[in-house]
């Protein structure tokens, strides 16, 4: 089969609104216009990837398990509205304030490219073909380093470039 396109998108600050280590689904709230992006990116053949950095786990504000439950709950939402997300990579590492076995330099530590190499590797993604979308500049580093395609920065919460993008990308 061949090597398929990915979305890949930060968590906070892209698919919700950035409050602060965002743990609970009552605190989650959706950027406006993240389910029309995906269904776009979906009928335009990407696969949609979550690369998120997680240091409230390594900090100890939540856990893994409060993680998962709160990304089970986003992921349903999405295929409410008809998108599947192919995977979720998180880095619940930090070098600095991480406690235990959380405090350490990890590759998967955006701005460090591990989460995009491991996707791109275990979903069979070309990443010249890829899209990522970051709110930070970390983020785009990360996309950067990993070679993706084309590096979008979120402002404002607005996705009218990312559009652009996937209409102008072949096949």
């Amino acid at each position: 089969m061949g090597m398929k396109k990915a979305l890949f998108l930060d968590r906070d600050g892209v698919i919700n609104i950035d409050y602060g280590y965002v743990y609970r689904k009552e605190d989650f709230h959706f950027v406006e216009g993240i389910f029309e992006l995906a269904v776009k990116a979906k009928q335009s053949d990407y696969i949609i990837v979550i690369v998120t950095n997680q240091a409230g786990i390594g900090r100890g504000y939540y856990t893994e398990e409060q993680f998962h439950e709160l990304m089970d709950w986003v992921e349903e939402q999405f295929w409410q509205h008809g998108v599947e997300i192919a995977a979720t990579y998180f880095c619940p590492y930090h070098p600095e304030y991480g406690i235990g076995k959380y405090k350490k330099d990890s590759d998967c530590r955006k701005p460090k490219p591990g989460m995009i190499l491991r996707a791109a590797k275990e979903l069979n993604i070309d990443l010249r073909a890829s899209i990522l979308v970051g709110d930070s500049d970390t983020d785009l580093e990360a996309g950067k380093a990993a070679g993706v395609g084309k590096l979008v920065l979120c402002i404002n919460y607005s996705f009218d470039a990312i559009e652009l993008y996937m209409s102008s990308s072949s096949k």
